[in-house]
């Protein structure tokens, strides 16, 4: 249909259609704005929100102070490990030195009685004492790790207690906003739904249609994108319910549109052939017989014999071909003018004729 128009008509059309998808876009823009301002729409719920307020406080701030102590006592604990490692570290080289001078010296006294190896002795042993203080010290911090450990797996326990308490009253409370949310955003959109199922039914030959197609879109987006992906689950109830009601309207819509479609068809069929011509538009006429459909019931074109399009619909009866009354070339009926000499389908008059043939 498109390359049947002339260009100024295709220009229109393009430029019709942006329209649309600017005012449909400033529409979702500001649905968006006024939807996302209501009040009570984004509320975040918590469970935390539902448990007793001393207790729930009191819970937080045994948690943190576990989690400091915690940090502490992991840093003293860091420390010491590095203390040990440092003096365990100290007295296997100061062991390993003294092993190895004692086996290099020449002893020409008793050696337990040598101020030297005492000396060197007294060393080791000090070293091998500051390294058992170091292992100590980190089996202590190593315990009280494990306390806090357990500390914190008990007020764990007791935090899932709380929340099992209060987790039933966080759902009830989920379930009621989703299920205000769903009704708000229903509130917005089905008024929107219904207006744009009123401008498609009745507005689509309106000259304003580019802008009532632009607010079909927006009613459109509002429904896949603002609507539908707020739809509660409670129990899948609602989302079918929902679907039913829709698909039910939907049928109910299609029937009756097919049937009234048919009416109107045989109501055509029973008129003549003049008054059906003149009910149907120039450009959907030419369109649907580019196609092979016979613009008056809109059936499929039946070929004549050897292949060569029909003149008359064999449905219905309407002239799809005839001749031109001047150079005799055969050509769609539905033409204002002969393609041939270029006669108007209304100039078969002999004194039109004979003036074109003079002209040519």
């Amino acid at each position: 249909m498109i390359k049947s128009l002339s260009v100024p008509e295709r220009l229109f059309r393009f430029a019709t259609w942006i329209v649309s998808f600017l005012f449909a876009g400033f529409l979702i823009g500001l649905g968006g704005k006024i939807v996302g301002d209501l009040p009570g729409v984004d509320r975040q719920l918590t469970v935390e929100q539902f448990m007793e307020p001393g207790r729930a406080a009191q819970a937080r701030a045994t948690r943190q102070n576990l989690a400091r102590l915690e940090r502490e006592r992991q840093s003293a604990y860091e420390r010491a490990q590095l203390r040990l490692t440092a003096a365990g570290n100290a007295s296997r080289s100061a062991r390993r030195s003294f092993e190895a001078w004692i086996a290099t010296r020449t002893a020409t006294t008793d050696p337990s009685q040598d101020p030297e190896v005492l000396r060197r002795t007294r060393d080791v042993d000090l070293l091998l004492a500051t390294e058992r203080a170091a292992q100590a010290e980190v089996e202590q911090l190593n315990a009280g790790l494990l306390e806090v450990s357990q500390q914190q797996d008990a007020a764990r326990r007791s935090d899932e207690v709380l929340e099992g308490a209060a987790r039933k009253q966080y759902d009830r409370a989920r379930t009621r906003q989703e299920l205000r949310v769903f009704g708000i955003r229903l509130l917005l959109t089905l008024p929107l739904l219904l207006v744009a199922a009123w401008l498609v039914m009745r507005k689509r030959q309106s000259p304003y249609w580019p802008l009532a197609r632009g607010f079909v879109m927006f009613a459109a987006f509002a429904f896949f994108v603002e609507l539908v992906p707020y739809l509660p689950s409670y129990g899948g109830y609602v989302r079918y319910g929902v679907g039913v009601i829709l698909t039910g309207i939907a049928g109910i819509y299609i029937i009756r549109a097919m049937q009234r479609y048919m009416e109107q068809r045989a109501e055509a069929e029973r008129q003549s052939e003049s008054e059906r011509r003149q009910a149907i538009g120039y450009e959907e006429a030419i369109k649907r017989v580019t196609a092979g459909v016979c613009p008056g019931c809109e059936r499929s074109m039946v070929s004549a014999p050897g292949g060569v399009p029909a003149n008359f619909c064999v449905h219905c009866g309407m002239t799809l071909f005839d001749e031109c009354g001047n150079c005799h070339v055969r050509k769609n009926a539905f033409f204002h003018y002969c393609p041939g000499c270029g006669v108007g389908a209304g100039d078969n008059d002999p004194a039109r004729l004979s003036e074109v043939a003079m002209g040519a």
